[in-house]
């Protein structure tokens, strides 16, 4: 995650330690882009937004020599303490220049709002003929639990500044291709999110930024309130409405 802008417009500080076991989907789900970006031996990979690491561990199962890099010192404790190299820093202002055969991105990309910035300076850390493999949150993505938060928080009088930014195809496309890369793929996926821990549990881990800090308890009550005819099944179970963003460009 890299840099996580709260609803306040402050960084989201991460919980590492709930990061690690409520959002333990994020990597458990991240294979369908990892085999977009299918590493080889010998090449060496940028990880942007690594988190703690889960994904890297397994680029580096590849024999690729991959680098960790994100913004949340907690986070990178956690990919340190698996032996990889990392490195903090905000993604919306990379500083190398063709050092990577390829640069990597899971779950993240929508934690930096100046997309055209971070597609530059991927462009820029790529050799020649490099490539970028991403999955990200697209366009309608959590459009039910945003609207939610949004009209809790206007029920006190707040206006939350949603900064996550979920591009459509189109705009994902016009921008990289104005960075410089040919789109290969990109396509918007729908993708249903089985919450294991509940909504409760994923808006304290992946919201608790957005909500008032005097108040939040009851915010995030009302909110999963709110959620429940839409989001929870009969049985009780929740289910997240994400989308996802997913594409494969090349540095020519």
């Amino acid at each position: 995650m890299a840099p996580a802008l709260s609803g306040t417009g402050t960084p989201q500080a991460w919980d590492a330690k709930a990061y690690g076991t409520i959002a333990s989907f994020v990597p458990a789900l991240g294979q369908a882009v990892l085999d977009l970006l299918g590493p080889k031996e010998g090449e060496r990979i940028l990880d942007l937004g690594c988190g703690d690491g889960v994904l890297t561990a397994r680029i580096a199962e590849s024999g690729a020599e991959v680098l960790g890099y994100d913004a949340d010192s907690g986070l990178l404790d956690g990919a340190r303490a698996r032996g990889l190299s990392v490195r903090q820093g905000d993604g919306q202002a990379l500083d190398y220049d063709g050092e990577f055969d390829a640069v990597f991105s899971n779950a993240a990309l929508h934690w930096m709002p100046d997309h055209p910035a971070v597609y530059a300076g991927v462009h820029r850390a790529l050799k020649p003929g490099g490539r970028f493999a991403c999955e990200c949150g697209g366009f309608g993505n959590i459009a039910a639990i945003r609207t939610a938060i949004r009209a809790v928080a206007e029920t006190r009088g707040q206006d939350p500044v949603d900064r996550q930014n979920y591009p459509s195809v189109t705009r994902a496309t016009r921008e990289l291709e104005a960075a410089g890369f040919r789109v290969d793929a990109i396509a918007l996926v729908p993708r249903p999110t089985p919450l294991a821990d509940g909504m409760a549990s994923w808006l304290n881990t992946f919201r608790h930024g957005f909500f008032d800090r005097q108040d939040g308890e009851a915010m995030i009550a009302e909110t999963v309130r709110l959620l429940a005819p839409q989001l929870q099944d009969p049985d009780g179970n929740w289910t997240a409405d994400y989308v996802r963003l997913r594409f494969l460009a090349f540095k020519d």
